[in-house]
């Protein structure tokens, strides 16, 4: 049996303010798979991100990364995560910022300088290279942020909005990338808005919301059980559901 690159039960995260992010969420992701995972803010997707990378505390479950618990140091090793939010050093120049995080992770001098200059060519940061953060445009950080997650050669990268706000050049210059990263046997999970993003990326979608799992298959298989025309009608069909139960639970109480 092949081992799973995530393996999540009855994964639950209570806030202390008494929020119920996830609760006794399951999920599977194969080895090699290009996940996305959809759903409004709110739904659940950056705790269970957070959960996964071991920066928050769960309050029940298990969270393993082929087959690692998500706390050892040998999971996290395996993790590429380029979050959401622009959270670069300002004080770091890009090379910089990529030497410092690949000795973080154990690579040796040499080897953090040969994968930076590797990774400046392929996300075409190499002019940049001793510019600092905060002098970068929207897009450059775009680019940094990736570059920064893949400098380990990690075996599992979790992609949190990785094209929002960016214009439509660079959106299509990183779906390509991140194709070819995939196809390279890389596991993919990825959180997006653009629904059209997930439709064309992603071989597996979830739908999830208020912390648990509504659907999931192929973005075809999807489109075939909502008989809709596109994800964005399928979304709108679920969410709306899960509304509705939301609603009927709530007049019955």
């Amino acid at each position: 049996m092949v081992t799973p690159a995530l393996q999540l039960t009855g994964l639950t995260k209570r806030y202390d303010s008494g929020f119920l992010a996830l609760d006794g969420f399951d999920l599977t992701v194969p080895d090699g798979e290009f996940f996305g995972l959809l759903g409004p803010n709110g739904a659940g997707k950056t705790t269970l991100i957070s959960a996964v990378c071991n920066l928050i505390r769960v309050t029940s479950g298990e969270v393993s990364v082929f087959g690692k618990s998500h706390t050892r140091w040998e999971a996290r090793k395996m993790i590429g995560l380029a979050e959401q939010d622009i959270n670069l050093d300002r004080f770091l120049d890009v090379e910089e910022t990529l030497v410092f995080h690949g000795g973080y992770y154990g690579m040796s001098r040499a080897d953090s300088r040969r994968r930076a200059r590797e990774m400046m060519d392929v996300f075409d940061l190499r002019s940049k290279a001793g510019v600092r953060a905060p002098a970068l445009s929207g897009g450059m950080r775009r680019r940094l942020l990736l570059a920064r997650a893949l400098m380990h050669e990690p075996r599992l990268v979790i992609l949190d909005e990785p094209t929002a706000g960016v214009d439509f050049e660079l959106r299509i210059e990183l779906w390509q990338y991140i194709r070819r990263l995939h196809d390279a046997g890389t596991t993919i999970l990825l959180t997006t808005h653009y629904l059209e993003e997930a439709e064309e990326l992603c071989r597996d979608i979830a739908l999830i919301r208020d912390g648990r799992l509504l659907a999931r298959d192929s973005a075809e298989n999807l489109r075939a059980t909502y008989d809709a025309a596109t994800l964005t009608e399928v979304y709108t069909k679920v969410m709306q559901d899960a509304q509705a139960a939301v609603d009927a639970r709530a007049q019955a109480a």
